[in-house]
């Protein structure tokens, strides 16, 4: 018999990681996180996943952006990257300490 994941563990695989980029650091002063998330995950997944990582912080706004995937060549290979997507979260509350480098 399968186990079932609760919606927590869910929540928990739909953030992958932060992107850290010189526009995504200018962002942060406006209270604006980008993060790499999962193709399927909605903003309302999203943004419970955000609240649910980092407590004590309210999301006002979800954005997303589909990644489609680039030709990459290797010395004489070529070869593709993988599509992805990702989300621009705006938080109200205290800054994220581990996003802004303070």
């Amino acid at each position: 018999m399968a186990k079932t994941r609760t919606n927590k563990e869910k929540l928990y695989d739909i953030i992958k990681k932060p992107l850290i980029s010189e526009k995504s650091m200018m962002a942060v002063q406006m209270g604006q996180y980008t993060f790499e998330v999962n193709k399927d995950a909605s903003k309302v997944e999203i943004a419970q996943a955000i609240e649910l990582a980092y407590p004590n912080r309210k999301v006002k706004k979800v954005r997303t952006v589909y990644m489609p995937s680039h030709e990459k060549r290797l010395g004489m290979k070529f070869g593709r990257t993988q599509s992805g997507k990702k989300a621009i979260v705006t938080i109200e509350g205290d800054p994220i300490e581990e996003l802004t480098g303070v």
